[in-house]
Formats: C-alpha cells, sequence, structure tokens
C-alpha cells in the first residue's frame, strides 16, 4: 500500500477547508442576490468569506498590509480551527448533529445537505458530481467520534429534534428583521409592498426564513396590522402576498401554534377566504388545513367562523381553491365540535352535488364518511338524496375507496333511519351491489356492506313475522 508523503497529507485539509469556504461563499451570495435583503453585513460577510478563500489557497497576505489582520477576525475562522476538518459541515462550517453520507461518498449535516437537494440539486456540493440518487445515510462512525469530541472538550450540542432552528444564521436572523422593519416602520407604501413581497418569496424557498419566526412571535401580528393600513388593505396583491407568507410560515410544525394563538392571523385568513382574489382564497384555505393539524387549532378556527367561507368557496371555488378547501374542512371536522357547523353551513347539499357532477367525487365522499358519524349530518345527509348518490357510487364508481366511503355513509344512514331501508333493498333486489361489495370491497368496504345486508335480513324478517 502507498504510503501518502507529508505534503499529501498536509494538502488534504487544505483542499477541504478550500472546499468548505467555496460552498459557504457560494451560499452567502446567494442570500444576497435572492432578495436583496441582509444590508452590509451580509455583503461583510461574503467578503469575509471571499479573504479567508484567497488565504486558504493562495497563502496569506503579508502581515504589513492594511486589513489583514481584520478581515481574518471578521472570517471567524480561528475558532472553528480547533475543531477537526472532518466535524464539519462542508456546507454550514459547523459541527454536525447528524452526519450523512451522500452518494458521492461525502458527509454533511443531514439538515443542509437535505435543503441543498430539496431546492433541486442533483450534485455532490463538494465534488460537483453528479448523483445516482438521493439516498442518505447515516455516518455512524463520524457520529460517534464527534460525540467523543465534543464530551472531552466540554462542548454541548443542541438536540436533533432542533436543529431545524440551528439553520438559521445572524444573517439570516438580521435580514428578517430588517424585512419586518420595513413593513411596520416604513412610511414609503412601494417599499412595504415590496418587503411584503420578498418576505413571502423567502418564506417560500428558504425553510431558514420560516423557522426564523419561532424567535419573533409577535411578527405575525405587526405584518397584519401593517397591511391593515388604508393605502395596503385594498391591494389585492398585498392581501395575496400576505395570505401567501402565512401559509409558507405554517409548513414550519413550531409556527402552527404560534400563528393559531395569534387572534389576528385566523381572523385575517378568513377575512381573505370572504373577499380575496381566487389565489389568496385558496392559499388562506390551505393555511387554515396546514394549521388545523393541530386540534386547539381546529377550535379556534371553527370557533372563529370559517366554515361558511370554506364551504362557499368549496362550492364556487376553482378546482385548485375548491380541493384546499376541501381539505380544510376534512381536518377541521376530525374535531367533533366543527361537524355541526360544517353541516349547518351547508356543506351536505355541496358535496352531493360536485358528486352528481362527479366533479370532487373523491374530497365529497371523503368529508360525508367523517361527517356520517354525527346523528344531526345523517339525517340531512338521507333527507337530501344521499341514499340513491350513495348507491350509485357503490354500483358505478371503479374506485374502491368511494365504494368503501359511499358504502359507510350508506350504513349509518341506515341504521339511523329505518324509512330508507325499502329504497335500499329495491335498489339491492335489482341490482345486487351491496352483495357484491360483501364480497369484493376492501375490508371496511366488506363489514360495512355485511351489516346492511344483515339490517334488511332482520327487517324484512320481522315485518314477514309481524304480517
Amino acid at each position: 500500500m502507498a504510503k501518502s508523503t507529508p505534503a499529501a497529507a498536509a494538502a488534504a485539509p487544505e483542499e477541504a477547508t478550500a472546499a468548505a469556504l467555496r460552498l459557504r461563499l457560494r451560499r452567502l451570495v446567494a442570500a444576497v442576490t435572492a432578495g436583496g435583503v441582509g444590508g452590509e453585513e451580509a455583503f461583510d460577510e461574503a467578503a469575509s468569506a471571499l479573504a479567508a478563500l484567497r488565504d486558504a489557497e493562495l497563502g496569506p497576505p503579508p502581515k504589513d498590509r492594511p486589513g489583514a489582520g481584520a478581515e481574518r477576525r471578521r472570517s471567524g475562522h480561528a475558532e472553528a480551527a480547533a475543531v477537526p476538518e472532518q466535524f464539519l459541515c462542508p456546507i454550514s462550517s459547523e459541527i454536525m448533529r447528524d452526519p450523512v453520507v451522500l452518494a458521492s461518498g461525502q458527509t454533511y449535516d443531514r439538515r443542509f445537505i437535505q435543503e441543498w437537494l430539496s431546492a433541486g440539486n442533483r450534485t455532490c456540493p463538494q465534488t460537483q458530481q453528479v448523483l445516482s440518487n438521493t439516498i442518505l445515510i447515516p455516518n455512524h462512525l463520524v457520529r460517534s467520534m464527534i460525540a467523543q469530541w465534543c464530551t472531552e472538550n466540554g462542548i454541548a450540542l443542541s438536540p436533533l429534534e432542533n436543529q431545524e432552528e440551528d439553520l438559521v444564521t445572524n444573517n439570516e436572523r438580521k435580514s428578517f428583521s430588517e424585512l419586518f422593519d420595513r413593513i411596520s416602520s416604513s412610511s414609503n407604501i412601494s417599499e412595504k409592498r415590496q418587503a411584503i413581497k420578498d418576505l413571502r418569496l423567502l418564506t417560500k424557498r428558504n425553510s431558514s426564513f420560516r423557522a426564523v419566526i419561532g424567535e419573533n412571535p409577535d411578527s405575525i401580528s405587526q405584518m397584519i396590522s401593517a397591511v391593515s393600513n388604508p393605502e395596503l388593505e385594498s391591494n389585492s396583491e398585498v392581501l395575496e402576498d400576505t395570505v401567501t407568507t402565512i401559509l409558507n410560515l405554517s409548513i414550519h410544525e413550531s409556527n402552527k401554534k404560534i400563528i393559531g394563538d395569534d387572534t389576528k392571523a385566523i381572523t385575517f385568513l378568513i377575512n381573505a377566504l370572504q373577499s380575496g382574489t381566487m389565489e389568496a382564497r385558496s392559499n388562506a384555505a390551505a393555511a387554515i388545513f396546514s394549521l388545523s393539524a393541530l386540534d386547539s387549532n381546529k377550535a379556534k378556527i371553527g370557533e372563529s367562523g370559517a366554515m361558511r367561507p370554506l364551504v362557499d368557496l368549496l362550492e364556487h371555488g376553482s378546482m385548485t381553491a375548491k380541493k384546499d378547501a376541501a381539505s380544510a374542512i376534512f381536518s377541521l371536522c376530525k374535531l367533533h365540535e366543527n361537524k355541526s357547523r360544517a353541516t349547518k353551513s351547508g356543506v351536505i347539499d355541496v358535496v352531493l352535488k360536485a358528486i352528481s357532477d362527479e366533479s370532487l367525487t373523491d374530497e365529497s365522499l371523503t368529508i360525508l364518511a367523517l361527517l356520517s358519524s354525527d346523528h344531526e349530518t345523517v339525517e340531512e345527509i338521507g333527507e337530501t338524496g344521499g341514499v340513491p348518490c350513495m348507491l350509485h357510487i357503490i354500483k358505478d364508481d371503479q374506485c374502491k375507496r368511494n365504494k368503501e366511503n359511499a358504502v359507510a355513509v350508506l350504513f349509518s344512514i341506515c341504521m339511523y333511519d329505518r324509512t330508507k331501508l325499502r329504497e335500499v333493498v329495491e335498489d339491492e333486489n335489482l341490482n345486487g351491489s351491496l352483495a357484491w361489495l360483501a364480497q369484493n370491497g376492501t375490508s371496511r368496504a366488506r363489514r360495512k356492506a355485511a351489516g346492511i345486508l344483515d339490517k334488511l335480513k332482520r327487517t324484512i324478517h320481522k315485518t314477514h313475522y309481524s304480517c
């Protein structure tokens, strides 16, 4: 086996340092050019990274060169030099919490390489090699070595579950703060509008900006108060940008409670549902769906009056908006109290019509199946033509899931309202759809179909016996 020369051994960490610095510089330049935010500090960081890269590749500048010491201090690499190079993520230049191996064989911190891949990149950041796959394999050896080194040196790393917050840099915090200052304090309306648009774009493509809101929970109220300015609140584009920003922020799990606890945010989204453009209404419904992942938010949103405008959007929106509204209604109705709110808001008529029109069959049946556990709702389904509608789906729809949901709804109707059994018996004698489903449906569909058939037999037997 060939031995490496001292020169080669020395060159290896230098090459790794240079590669890390190049990646850091690319990240900083991307941050500066992405939205025009960040201020002087962003440019200083980029300049420092460039100076550090020059030192790594060309050697340090003469000691007497003006500003050389300041550049090295700003680069911040003096402190990192004590950390073994192989423990640093090449992208973030920070100690790796969750090291993983890419298909190229290079090791990165999971959060940072995942962000790189999620942005659509399919090359290795260090080698620029095209990746054969994007599978990330845990590097247990490096992880254990890092843990041992940190223990020996008294360094405590934040837990993995909080690592998403570690993506936030001081420069990004400063950019976020500057954006909100422009939104809430600027007297220039055009500047406010541009700042809101910048925030929408940054929260869409940068997970760091979504995470920063956790450190600034009052920012949502500040933004909403700012756009309530008479010169802005009538601007449809500003409304769309603000709603979409809230949607983007709600994607981050820890933000769901922050936004849900902000009464201004919920009220703002409901107002957008009622009076915004179709895009604003659609995104408001999507934001409500995202926020309703928390049960506490389901209650707040339902109590705030969101159900009626959601049902209206389900009936009259674009196809995308209808699907967003259906998702939001379904999620909200997982809370029992919201089922009656949906029924009182007219959702039964809307979804039955959608099924008849074959425009939103899957989503409508899913909502009906969920609502069919509520006695009041089942009565209304039966009274508004639900039985023939469900029988038609069971007989003619090719989707097993749709058949399953339809027979679940029909089962509830048959259990709650015996007057509908005659209609079911007549159809079964003619088509035998339930008997077929009891043999060929999904496991749940088979149970429900068998339950209805048993109910029919017992009812027929009692009727015959009484005669």
